[in-house]
This record gives structure tokens, C-alpha cells and sequence, in this order.
């Protein structure tokens, strides 16, 4: 059997974050995005730069080792050279490599798969009206949603308006998204609280920000 059906389901992306974003400010450029049910597709790992990658090539041991992937989101490897895995899930990574082989004409079927040997430190920031603003480790193999990460900070400071908790998220393709999710309504059940709110898994590098309510 292929080695390369076996589905890998772990959480991603690492991001460069704007600058302004700790002050509470929004790019132009930042696009609303809706919560949406499906964002657990978040669990699908995908590969950030300096995770160490274990890379196998059935039938072909001299072409399988270890390789880090550099600041450029890049993997060395022999016959085909540099091959762009940053922000692809581990699934992807292994079709990348595999026509980079078949597309160099090196190999004519090859069968690869890609496991992550060491995993980049992955973190998100929690600003704003928390009891404990600070840097969160985001687990590589599980997930966290932002109420979580919320309690991890000690939780809502009593100015904090958390019925408008703002998380800031910039995709592998350097596009910014916000989330806008009412944790206030999901800490006190109340009937707004929508079932997406809950639903929006983090990712390495997201800006959580609780402003302060107006007075």
C-alpha cells in the first residue's frame, strides 16, 4: 500500500505578523473573514519553517533523509534540489515531492512520505483586557480554541469587552484575516453565542486582542 494514504491530522501555519497589530490596530488591507463550522480543518497539520522533516522514498533509501525547511519554506533534497513545503499540509508535501521526482524524470512512480521528526516551537500572543497578556504554546498535535487560550491568560479583566475578542491571523500567502468572536456569550451560555465561535481552532502566530469596553 502507498505509505502516502495514510492521512497525517495535526495544526499550522506559522506567520509573519504585521506590525500595529500589538497596539490594537487594523491593517487596511485586513480582510473580516466569518467563522465558519469548518474551520477544524485547522487540525490539518501543516508544515512551518524550521520543522525538521523526515522525508522516505519507498524502494529509494539513498533519496530518504532528514531535512529542515529553511526561512524560505524550502527542503533540500537530492536529484531534484530545493522543493517549497511551507504551509502544506503533510499529505501535500509528499504529492509536491513526489512530482518534483516524476517531473525531473528521476523516478517514474514515486512513493514518498513526510513525517514531522522535530516541530518548530509554535505560539500565539494574547493582548489586550486579559488578566495575564502573554505568549501561549500552541500543542503540535492537538488543538486550541480561543476561549482556551483566554483561560489560560487568567481570563477577561473586568474592562474587557468580550463579546468583540479580535483575533488577527496572516495565511502562508501573507493575506490577513479577522475573526470576530463573542467569548462573553460562550463563558455565560447564552443563547447568542453562536456555535462558530467555538469552532475557530488557532493557529501558530495568531493575535488574540480583547479591547476594553467603553464606559
Amino acid at each position: 500500500m502507498n505509505p502516502s494514504f495514510f492521512p497525517s491530522f495535526f495544526r499550522w501555519l506559522p506567520a509573519v505578523l504585521l506590525a500595529g497589530l500589538a497596539c490594537g490596530t487594523l491593517p487596511a488591507s485586513a480582510q473580516v473573514a466569518p467563522l465558519k463550522p469548518d474551520s477544524r480543518k485547522a487540525l490539518l497539520y501543516t508544515i512551518a519553517i524550521t520543522d525538521s522533516l523526515q522525508v522516505s522514498v519507498f524502494g529509494e533509501e539513498d533519496l530518504s533523509r532528514i531535512t529542515r525547511v529553511d526561512a524560505r519554506g524550502l527542503i533540500n533534497l537530492p536529484l531534484v534540489g530545493e522543493v517549497k513545503v511551507f504551509g502544506l499540509t503533510l499529505r501535500d508535501a509528499e504529492q509536491a515531492i513526489a512530482s518534483a521526482y516524476r517531473d525531473g524524470r528521476f523516478l517514474r512512480n514515486p512513493q514518498v512520505t513526510v513525517t514531522v521528526e522535530v516541530y518548530a516551537v509554535r505560539e500565539i500572543s494574547v493582548q489586550g483586557q486579559v488578566k495575564n497578556p502573554q505568549r501561549v504554546m500552541l500543542p503540535p498535535e492537538s488543538s486550541m480554541t480561543v476561549l482556551e487560550a483566554i483561560t489560560k491568560c487568567g481570563g477577561f479583566s473586568d474592562s474587557a469587552k468580550g463579546t468583540e475578542v479580535r483575533v488577527t491571523r496572516v495565511d502562508a500567502d501573507g493575506k490577513v484575516k479577522v475573526f470576530i468572536v463573542d467569548i462573553d456569550s460562550l463563558i455565560k451560555g447564552k443563547d447568542r453565542a453562536k456555535s462558530e465561535d467555538n469552532s475557530l481552532l488557532l493557529l501558530p502566530g495568531d493575535i488574540i486582542y480583547v479591547p476594553e469596553r467603553m464606559i
